[in-house]
């Protein structure tokens, strides 16, 4: 009966009764032992339960209060929450542990050589063995980084200059030779470029990875987020590290030599190269005092004289002074030359630039002798390619001619050549035969002088030709005034020029419409547009509204000239030639107010084998004058128009320049400094001459150089000049104007004739 008493229950018995209820297992052994361990004796003693205190006590348990369970605060819950956030973002700004090195033998023996380096963590790159020029750059590489000097290097194009470039800074950088390191390019897309592979190797080469890992492992751990940059630490400490598309920082590390060093990159015309400085850590400001300059110019501007000359003048005032006040700064420049003149050619100069201690590479330094085997395998491989070949056959007579083809040759790289060919000789008379002038330019550095005839002047020339007359001053001898309107989508360009009888000729006025308000632009990069000055309207009606604005600005005005006398422009023509604007020339011509003034123009290429003007039949009613004519026929326009032989009347604007100042004939530019005529020199000598011969014809045809720079200046000059041939003005030892070109005929003979 003792063993039933509620009030000294066994455990094991406890349980059976409370689940025999027909409830299910109300409760098990292990639960029951963690409420007698919990409850202690006031539920029983150390072998019996009471059922009347055990049911009391849980009882009391379930309505026992649970500040867990307590609703909190909104506000309680913000706070808790920002403190777990807070603990895991300083969890997540703490890099931790910076592994070790993995081979500190490797580091220093690398840190000592800029070849060891480039070879040791860099061997996918750097593959074939260097040549010596590659030796010989390498070692101006690391002179200028450890000691200072500046140094200009000229290699052929895919020498690996732009990777070596590269690569230096990423050692300047990583052995703290110096704190403030900038890379410099042609663009400053060029330049971000270049700094993105330098990121891309801290952020994944493994064995920079293993042997600078101060460097690298903060890099890794950022993983790509850059906002992770602004909080990260180590030991407590921000590493200030900062990862943007022109700037990288390294990170701050205690002993690390790379600590806090800062890697920019910039373009030639980006107004970001002054002023560059970075505060460090610990006080110090530091600005660039090394600079890698890689290739700092296009082809563009290599074949513009004022681009050439002011990027010159950016690389020696913007560049070297960016190591601030009484500093020196130390500079590498790989440069390939593209035209004689150019940028890179006058830096190479040390006559001219002793400063840079210019050198040039080639890639062949001695051509084959055999000058007669190597034709036979030019016309094997043409002969190969014209008929859908690889070329093999010519390398099959090379491969069994080579020794003789070889002789007199010496290349400067032996290895460099492609898998088809068997030689670097062979690799590089294919570019050779490819394109000749492209070959002595890009990897002889030193490029072909084009034969452009004789008398051209230069655009420093043509710059520098000036009357001292004011801008619209016009000189008293004057009886002509033309202008002329080059028509552009984007802008027209156009001229106002003052003529005497005898073609002695003054440039008053030029410009662009809408105004540029910058003393140097090309096409492509206008920033004023017609289409904005003019919204709303289609292309035809923007053309329209610009000429009518133009001519409103200008036919409208009187000019005075020297004597006080007051003149008016005599002729305007208006180029038709561009298709999308021919109808709307015509059209604006037929109801301009200024119609009377007003002619389209278009413009004729004549070559030697083209029927010249003075052989065209004239028919009834056509004006004909010095290599123009205006037919009398007016078409379903309604409106005259001029044609005009350009290679004739472009030799003649060009040998008026060349005419000695106070000598009939002689062109010249308004003002007393040739700076602001810079840009229209560089449209006067766009294009050059060359002496053509057929039917017994010699002429001077007129091709625009290759890079296809701006010309729309000498249009004008061509189309003023001509205007001022339809106004009476000629050259006495052409005699040819409209008055004397026709001969007289007696009345007696006429009617003689006639019958």
């Amino acid at each position: 009966m003792a063993a039933n008493n509620p009030r000294r229950l066994k455990p094991a018995v406890l349980t059976r009764l409370l689940n025999s209820l027909g409830q299910g297992e109300v409760i098990n052994e292990r639960q029951l032992r963690r409420h007698r361990n919990r409850a202690g004796y006031t539920i029983g003693d150390a072998k019996t339960v009471d059922l009347f205190r055990y049911a009391a006590w849980l009882t009391l348990e379930y309505h026992k209060p649970n500040p867990r369970k307590q609703p909190a605060s909104y506000d309680e819950v913000k706070r808790r929450q920002a403190e777990r956030n807070a603990e895991a973002v300083r969890a997540a700004q703490d890099i931790g542990q910076i592994p070790e090195i993995i081979d500190p033998a490797r580091r220093a023996q690398c840190e000592d050589s800029f070849r060891g380096f480039c070879e040791t963590y860099f061997p996918d790159v750097f593959y074939l063995r260097w040549s010596d020029d590659h030796l010989r750059v390498m070692e101006k590489i690391e002179r200028a980084v450890r000691s200072g000097g500046l140094f200009a290097m000229a290699m052929p194009r895919g020498s690996g200059k732009t990777v070596l470039c590269q690569t230096a800074v990423l050692w300047a950088a990583l052995t703290g030779a110096a704190p403030f390191v900038c890379l410099i390019a042609a663009s400053a897309d060029r330049a971000r470029d270049l700094l993105e592979n330098i990121k891309v190797w801290l952020e994944t080469n493994p064995l920079l990875h293993a042997d600078f890992p101060e460097v690298t492992y903060p890099i890794r751990c950022l993983e790509r987020i850059t906002n992770r940059q602004k909080g990260q630490k180590h030991d407590g400490e921000p590493t200030r590290i900062e990862w943007v598309s022109d700037r990288i920082v390294l990170p701050t590390i205690a002993g690390s030599k790379a600590s806090g060093v800062v890697i920019s990159c910039s373009g030639m015309k980006g107004s970001d190269i002054r002023g560059q400085n970075y505060a460090r850590a610990d006080g110090r400001v530091v600005r660039p005092q090394l600079v890698m300059v890689d290739d700092p110019q296009t082809t563009e501007s290599a074949w513009s004289p004022s681009q050439s000359q002011r990027r010159e003048a950016i690389l020696a005032g913007d560049v070297l002074g960016m190591a601030g006040p009484g500093m020196k700064i130390a500079g590498l420049m790989a440069c390939t030359v593209i035209r004689p003149g150019d940028m890179a050619d006058n830096i190479l100069d040390r006559d001219k630039h002793p400063e840079w201690q210019g050198e040039r590479t080639k890639m062949v330094y001695a051509f084959p002798s055999a000058e007669k085997l190597w034709a036979k395998y030019a016309e094997i491989r043409a002969d190969s390619l014209r008929n859908d070949g690889d070329g093999s056959l010519a390398t099959d007579f090379y491969r069994d001619h080579r020794q003789a083809m070889d002789a007199g040759a010496l290349v400067a790289w032996p290895q460099r050549h492609n898998d088809d060919e068997l030689s670097a000789i062979q690799h590089a008379m294919n570019l050779r035969l490819r394109d000749e002038a492209a070959f002595f330019a890009e990897y002889q550095n030193e490029p072909i002088v084009e034969e452009i005839g004789e008398e051209m002047l230069t655009a420093e020339q043509i710059a520098a030709k000036l009357n001292g007359y004011p801008r619209i001053g016009i000189p008293l001898t004057c009886n002509h005034l033309t202008m002329f309107i080059d028509v552009q989508q984007k802008v027209l360009f156009w001229m106002l020029c003052g003529w005497e009888e005898d073609f002695t000729g003054y440039v008053v006025d030029y410009g662009a419409w809408p105004p540029q308000k910058r003393p140097y632009f090309t096409l492509r990069d206008v920033r004023s547009t017609i289409a904005r000055s003019v919204p709303g309207a289609g292309l035809e009606g923007q053309i329209y509204a610009a000429l009518e604005k133009l001519t409103g600005e200008k036919l409208a005005q009187a000019y005075r000239r020297e004597d006080g006398a007051e003149m008016r422009i005599d002729r305007c023509l208006i180029d038709a030639n561009w298709g999308q604007s021919t109808d709307v020339v015509y059209q604006f011509c037929r109801q301009s107010s200024f119609a009377g003034v007003l002619l389209p123009s278009h413009g004729k290429y004549v070559g030697a084998s083209s029927v010249p003007f003075s052989e065209y039949k004239r028919k009834r009613g056509d004006r004909v004058g010095l290599h123009w004519r205006i037919p009398n026929t007016v078409g379903k326009r309604q409106v005259r128009h001029v044609l005009v032989d350009t290679n004739y009347w472009k030799t003649f604007v060009h040998a008026r320049l060349a005419v000695a100042m106070g000598d009939p004939g002689c062109l010249s530019l308004y003002g007393h400094d040739a700076k602001p005529h810079r840009l229209l020199a560089d449209h006067l000598t766009a294009e050059y001459r060359i002496k053509t011969m057929a039917r017994d014809r010699i002429v001077d045809e007129w091709k625009l150089r290759a890079t296809r720079p701006d010309n729309h200046w000498l249009d004008c000059l061509v189309g003023c000049a001509v205007a001022a041939s339809i106004q009476g003005a000629a050259l006495a030892v052409t005699n040819h104007t409209e008055r004397n070109s026709r001969q007289r005929v007696k009345l007696s003979e006429l009617q003689r004739n006639r019958t």
